[in-house]
């Protein structure tokens, strides 16, 4: 690779050289210039291969360019000046075409066109500055013409060579090879006639046309390849005494240096049409060929969209694109619709229903005005055999930059399933709802009943009560042993019936707000003491151990005294009831910054996780209690429940069976009034 750069470089240095002289030789008799020297391969020297070293090679440049100079019978002095600046504007036109680096630069989009350009003029001004020093130090023309006649000269060959050695868009050439080798041709014939004429300058202005032709249809080097052999014929017929730039100066007034001037400028001109020309129609086809494999991205992500109707249209409605995802969903085919008006895909039904849910005229353009860029919108469609579906659809414009409406593009997608099932659900919710709606009204009919039969049976209950009493006093006679046994079975259920009576309608007036409490201030020690002191005659004939754990210092509460001892008692009465002989029971009651617990646990039968969340419900009995025939009515738990909450507190359990059960009641602190 590096023996190939050096060979590159020592091929274009040789080149250089060679023509460098025959350029300075070819120059018009009695002038100072140097003809249009090749600077532009001095440049290339720097882009093609990255060593020597830049300094190394720009010497070397200017070394060569002095001594093609001196052997083309300049001055030594005149050679060494030239040769300096020609190798100072090699240096500067690298620095800005390839920004310093030595490797090919890009000509491909306008920032490089005009880096391209600025390289070559600044490399220009520098020839130009240093040749015009060189001819007043030697005295070798004037200053100010030979920097002009140098430094165009420089600018030519830098803006027709460099390009060559940049990375230009390379792509195929859009003219068949007949119209290239017609292009070749021409340029190959119609050079050299046009420069055969010596009067008439603006005929060389001829093969421009030509160079455009070919900057437009020819790859991007091959057009280079033609601005090249149309300016080495000027150049070459120019130095042989033909065309309008030779001997200008005894036919129009022109000094010798003007003719090398006029040659320069030619170059300079057909390079600055040819390649701008180059880098647009370049840019032009990479843009095409990006929109066309953007048009096919798009098509084909249209194409497999095949549960998505797209349906494109003009600015009047027509269509212009059905994909398959609309035929497969509308029934028809492509062609059938192609330029048909999208209206035929609506009912006249489905018009008026959409414009009555928009609020506007009852119109399809107005509707379709309504819809535009609004988001998905369902919308019935009427398929190919007539049947209607829903669809959920979008409709938006389609605007170039100038905000043109250049059509329409929608959306859709048949929903008309997912609909009735909405629908059907909907149905369903409702009949649920009215199902919800009746069990509640059952239940209230319930407890209103199960509320007058308490209040109707208490009455006889207690009657039946009294009696009994007076039976077991005497007073309707003394009763035989065995009767006065029945008596006290019959006072002893009644008794139970009334209490289950009792809770009854408590449970009601609490739920329903019924009930009054009384609230009041009292110490929550004192009301747990008393709770477990109402229970604790019942262990005098069980085993079991009752500890009760209260701080030390007072509790205050605001609330029913009554009411919450009543909780403390049926949670200790339970925890009683409720564990085998040898247990233990044990109510604790806590303080903290957030409130109160009262906790009542026991070493008892438990109960099942899976039961749990029913157990504050009416009549809710644990299986485990049936199994043991424990007697009770569900009650006790559920007024507890309630009172608990109508304080503003809650009542969790934790149990597990055969391991017992902890209740706990948290109750708010007594806030400050």
């Amino acid at each position: 690779m590096a023996r190939s750069g050096h060979a590159r470089v020592v091929a274009l240095l040789t080149l250089m050289t060679l023509i460098g002289v025959t350029a300075v030789r070819g120059a018009p008799d009695g002038g100072h210039a140097v003809g249009i020297w090749p600077a532009g391969l001095g440049t290339a020297c720097l882009l093609v291969a990255p060593r020597p070293r830049t300094p190394v090679l720009v010497g070397v440049i200017g070394v060569l360019a002095a001594l093609s100079i001196w052997v083309g019978g300049r001055d030594l002095d005149v050679a060494v000046g030239l040769g300096a600046g020609i190798a100072l504007g090699v240096w500067v036109t690298w620095r800005v075409v390839a920004q310093g680096r030595r490797e090919r630069p890009m000509l491909r989009t306008s920032s490089d066109l005009a880096r391209w350009l600025g390289s070559g003029f600044a490399g220009a001004v520098s020839v130009a500055g240093v040749t015009g020093l060189t001819s007043l130090v030697t005295g070798w023309g004037d200053p100010w013409m030979l920097a002009l006649a140098v430094g165009t000269s420089h600018l030519g060959a830098q803006l027709t060579v460099v390009p060559l050695f940049c990375r230009l868009r390379n792509h195929a050439p859009v003219a068949r090879p007949g119209e290239r080798l017609a292009q070749w041709v021409l340029i190959l014939t119609i050079t050299p006639v046009v420069f055969v004429p010596q009067d008439s300058p603006s005929m060389v202005f001829l093969v421009i046309p030509v160079l455009v032709w070919g900057g437009m249809r020819s790859s991007p080097y091959e057009a280079v390849a033609q601005l090249l052999a149309v300016l080495g014929f000027a150049i070459v017929l120019t130095t042989w005494g033909h065309g309008p730039f030779a001997n200008a100066g005894g036919r129009h007034g022109i000094s010798v240096e003007g003719q090398g001037v006029l040659l320069a400028t030619y170059s300079t001109v057909c390079a600055l049409v040819v390649i701008p020309l180059v880098l647009t129609v370049g840019e032009q086809l990479e843009h095409a060929r990006q929109t066309a494999a953007e048009r096919d991205r798009v098509q084909n992500i249209v194409n497999g969209a095949a549960g998505v109707a797209i349906i494109g249209t003009d600015e009047l409605g027509r269509i212009t694109l059905f994909n398959p995802g609309a035929e497969r969903l509308l029934g028809y085919r492509a062609e059938e619709v192609l330029g048909q008006l999208t209206r035929q895909f609506h009912s006249a039904e489905a018009i008026s229903e959409k414009a009555a849910e928009l609020g506007v005229a009852d119109d399809f353009t107005a509707v379709a005005a309504a819809v535009i860029g609004k988001g998905a919108t369902d919308m019935r469609f009427v398929r190919k055999d007539g049947e209607e579906r829903s669809h959920s659809m979008s409709l938006n414009r389609i605007e170039d930059d100038r905000g043109q409406v250049l059509g329409y593009v929608s959306t859709s997608e048949d929903i008309t399933e997912r609909v009735e099932a909405q629908r059907r659900l909907e149905e369903s919710l409702e009949a649920e709802r009215q199902a919800v709606e009746r069990l509640r009204e059952v239940d209230q009919v319930k407890d209103a009943f199960v509320s007058s039969v308490s209040h109707e049976l208490r009455t006889p209950i207690t009657s039946i009560l009294g009696y009994i009493e007076l039976l077991e006093d005497g007073v309707y006679g003394d009763l035989r042993i065995e009767q006065l046994n029945a008596v006290r079975r019959v006072a002893a259920n009644s008794t139970r019936l009334l209490s289950l009576i009792d809770d009854l309608l408590t449970l009601s007036r609490v739920q329903e707000g019924a009930i009054g409490f009384v609230d009041r201030v009292f110490d929550l020690r004192t009301l747990v003491a008393a709770g477990a002191g109402v229970v604790a005659p019942t262990l005098e004939r069980r085993s079991l151990e009752l500890t009760v754990d209260l701080p030390d210092e007072p509790i205050p509460f605001l609330g029913d005294r009554d009411m919450l001892e009543r909780v403390v008692i049926n949670l200790v009465g339970n925890a009683v009831k409720f564990t085998p002989e040898h247990g233990r029971v044990r109510v604790v009651l806590r303080h903290g910054p957030d409130g109160s617990l009262i906790e009542v646990s026991d070493t008892g039968i438990g109960i099942p996780h899976q039961e749990q969340e029913r157990l504050f419900t009416r009549f809710f009995r644990s299986t485990l209690a049936q199994e043991q025939a424990i007697p009770g009515s569900g009650l006790g738990l559920s007024i507890a429940h309630a009172i608990v909450e109508k304080h503003g507190g809650t009542m969790t359990v934790e149990s597990a069976p055969g391991e017992g059960t902890t209740f706990r009641v948290h109750l708010p602190a007594l806030t400050a009034p």
